[in-house]
């Protein structure tokens, strides 16, 4: 069987002292973070932190500088995106990278490897978002904004992931959506232990889903902490302006 339908949930992430940026400029500086398997973890703080960039650095989009990223205990520092893809690693960004001339099913489609892997596939992810099903002719540009949002989480999951890199899912998004995703995520991550690091500013959105929380502020981890009684007033402190 091909490696990239292989998915036995069992993902980690391990960051240590990673340091990345654009030319001179360094954006995320020495973060050691880790995400255990079959864990959630949120990553706060407010625009212009690092977030987005040290997933794209996770994922290769962005040169690793210093430190090391393991995934299963296995470093993929200098690996491509698509080979990280291959190795099961999921990514929902938080701009909207749906091919908006397709359908619904096409874009779905893109996420595999094989056509034959769609129908079970497309039966998962319909379990999450069952507007799906019988839309699937519909050009992905005609849904509204937060239907977009849910067919690029959709995509991402299509492969059941190990682990699922998610950029600010919740922004803009009504609270029926916003519900609908966190309960996509969390019946994810029971079904296959599917871990995930998230990053996001939606307080309420970050506390329902994840079991551990870190602030990110100037590329540094400023403070974490797990989702506790003290979290919600420690972590305003880090989003409030």
């Amino acid at each position: 069987m091909p490696e990239t339908t292989q998915r036995d949930g069992t993902g980690g992430l391990v960051l240590d002292g990673v340091s990345s940026g654009y030319g001179a400029v360094a954006i995320v500086k020495g973060v050691s973070l880790r995400v255990g398997p079959g864990e959630i973890v949120a990553l706060l703080g407010k625009n212009g932190m690092g977030k987005t960039t040290l997933l794209k650095t996770i994922l290769g989009l962005v040169a690793l500088r210093a430190g090391s990223i393991a995934i299963d205990g296995r470093s993929v520092a200098g690996l491509s995106p698509a080979r990280l893809v291959a190795l099961g690693i999921g990514y929902a960004p938080q701009e909207q990278p749906l091919f908006q001339d397709l359908s619904i099913r096409d874009n779905l489609r893109l996420a595999l490897a094989s056509d034959r892997l769609l129908p079970e596939a497309l039966d998962r992810v319909f379990g999450h978002f069952p507007f799906l099903k019988d839309r699937l002719a519909q050009r992905a540009g005609t849904l509204s904004g937060g239907e977009q949002k849910m067919l690029i989480l959709a995509r991402a999951l299509m492969l059941r992931p190990r682990l699922l890199l998610i950029d600010e899912i919740s922004e803009g998004l009504q609270p029926s959506v916003v519900d609908r995703i966190a309960a996509a995520l969390t019946a994810e991550r029971a079904a296959s232990g599917t871990a995930m690091l998230i990053v996001e500013q939606n307080l309420g959105f970050a506390l329902k889903v994840a079991d551990r929380w870190a602030a990110l502020k100037l590329g540094e981890i400023d403070d974490e902490g797990g989702i506790d009684g003290t979290a919600r007033e420690r972590i305003l402190g880090h989003l409030s302006v």
